[in-house]
């Protein structure tokens, strides 16, 4: 007969675990304190926490404290020499009619440029990946490689394209019997060309977002609103646009953030002009911090428009948000 164990011969003695949970000295390995795994957590992480202090936490405190003084060039050696001026910088900035262009200018760009680039991304999107068959990446890699193109080189193919004289639009308003308007030179016609610029160059990002998108959507979604007699209209109304706005809020408040940004275009195209027709609040607070070295009001300018850009996302996500649940 087959000895009976402790358990079996007395249920009611105490079974003793010897799984993970439990005590010292039953077969387990012991476990190691948890503030071993915390320390060597933070010696792999301190190359970039020390990067990262530097670069960033450290120009963003320096920022916000150099915005509430009259920091110029003669303080860059002797920085503790700033005189406090407390409010007196960002009071300033909306006396200054000149900041009060750059920001209409830079809400403009927003306004009319993130509507034009989700929209035609999206239409992009959609061809490439239901209405294209053949040579499907060639066309997706012609759109997305203004995305990685330098904007020097940008700027030097929209240059010839707009040049009024020799520009290919000039040559085609030309073959028409027509003249082509000095875009670049205009102070209508400058901010709606560099929006097409900026549209031409981020409609490869939002393109690729969206083809992501949908082709995260299930196909029996679709077959069953086939099924069901919905037309290519009702089905991108009620299917593909619904099922899109989580990645049509991202892609929105990324590209919001980039316009309300705008540095390149106006810099290497028109340097603001004419008459501060492209100034925007980015060029503006280069020009007062690099070229007249009023940096205390260039930095509150920067914190003027990093609040500008926060209540802007902020707003959109609660917006957006409860589309996307």
């Amino acid at each position: 007969m087959p000895l009976l164990t402790k358990a079996a011969a007395d249920p009611a003695a105490p079974v003793t675990k010897t799984g993970p949970d439990g005590p010292p000295g039953d077969g387990r390995r012991p476990r190691r304190p948890l503030g071993r795994h915390n320390l060597h957590g933070w010696l792999f992480s301190t190359p970039f926490l020390v990067l990262f202090a530097v670069f960033m936490a450290f120009p963003i405190v320096a920022t916000l404290l150099m915005s509430f003084t009259d920091f110029g060039a003669r303080h860059v050696t002797r920085p503790l020499e700033a005189e406090f001026v407390g409010l007196e910088n960002y009071t300033k900035l909306f006396e200054d009619d000149r900041f009060l262009k750059a920001l209409f200018n830079t809400a403009y760009f927003v306004v009319v440029g993130v509507p034009l680039t989700i929209l035609l991304g999206l239409l992009v999107a959609i061809l490439l990946n239901n209405g294209i068959d053949r040579a499907r990446t060639f066309f997706r890699v012609g759109f997305y490689a203004p995305v990685v193109t330098a904007v020097v080189a940008v700027a030097v193919v929209w240059r010839f394209v707009l040049d009024p004289s020799d520009g290919l639009i000039a040559g085609l308003a030309a073959e028409l019997g027509m003249t082509a308007p000095d875009f670049l030179g205009s102070e209508t016609w400058a901010m709606p060309s560099l929006i097409a610029m900026a549209v031409w160059r981020n409609l490869g990002t939002v393109m690729v977002l969206f083809i992501a998108g949908l082709q995260a959507i299930p196909a029996d979604v679709r077959e069953a609103a086939r099924l069901d007699g919905a037309g290519a209209w009702q089905e991108m109304r009620r299917i593909t646009v619904p099922l899109l706005r989580p990645t049509m809020l991202y892609a929105t408040v990324i590209t919001t953030i980039g316009y309300l940004n705008v540095f390149e275009e106006p810099f290497v195209m028109t340097q603001g002009g004419p008459s501060d027709a492209t100034l925007t609040v980015s060029l503006d607070m280069y020009r007062e911090g690099f070229n007249f070295f009023h940096m205390g009001y260039a930095s509150a300018m920067a914190y003027v428009l990093f609040v500008v850009i926060m209540g802007i996302t902020v707003l959109q996500l609660r917006l957006l948000k409860d589309n996307t649940r």
